[in-house]
């Protein structure tokens, strides 16, 4: 990977490992596996203090919720992907305050404005999958970094568009779950000019290339 930053080697690791590339797609694993190597990198970067086997853990289950074996009626993706993550550490006796840490990083990882000012677990999966999939940090990293990273888990030849899809395929069958930011709503019934931010063309305009 890069002289710093590799996946985790341990028994937890591993079979978070396993059990997530037997579970999702290889859209999902590949992204995933990304959303830990930015976010540790940015880990780097802040000079921040954080539990690798943790954060590996949140990236690796942040998507679990838009697979069928993990996806609920009724409850939102991340919350379903973060049960699947508890479930996951309970079962390895991981102390319940790292079972939290990880459960609020996959729960908050589409809130934008809230991980960074929380624990470090948090704000790194948070920030991953902001690289990963909207560019925000791209010149953050260094072309090395950026190459190093994809090499090791390619993006397909059209990720922006796979994503989205990927995204759609998981959460169709209960559209009530998306319900929003509630703020938005209220400037767009007030304010006759107000626009709402796109996550979708925030996607397809990153730096990212396909």
């Amino acid at each position: 990977m890069t002289n710093a930053i590799k996946i985790p080697d341990s028994r937890l690791a591993r079979e978070v490992t396993e059990l997530v590339r037997d579970t999702e797609s290889e859209l999902l694993f590949n992204h995933s596996s990304r959303v830990y190597l930015f976010g540790a990198l940015a880990g780097g970067h802040r000079g921040l203090t954080f539990d690798s086997e943790l954060l590996y853990t949140g990236a690796m289950f942040h998507d679990m919720g838009l697979t069928k074996a993990h996806s609920s009626a009724d409850e939102r993706f991340e919350v379903d992907g973060a049960n699947a993550a508890r479930d996951f550490l309970k079962r390895h006796g991981i102390a319940q305050a790292d079972v939290d840490t990880v459960w609020t990083a996959i729960a908050l990882h589409t809130t934008p404005g809230i991980p960074q000012h929380m624990h470090p677990v948090v704000a790194l999966v948070t920030a991953g999958v902001e690289m990963d999939v909207l560019g925000l940090t791209y010149h953050d990293y260094s072309d090395a970094e950026r190459e190093a990273v994809v090499q090791a888990y390619p993006r397909t030849q059209h990720f922006k568009e796979d994503i989205i899809q990927a995204f759609y395929d998981g959460i169709k069958h209960k559209p009530e779950t998306t319900f929003g930011n509630v703020k938005a709503d209220v400037l767009a019934d007030k304010e006759q000019h107000f626009h709402r931010g796109n996550f979708c063309s925030v996607i397809r305009g990153s730096h990212w290339q396909d």
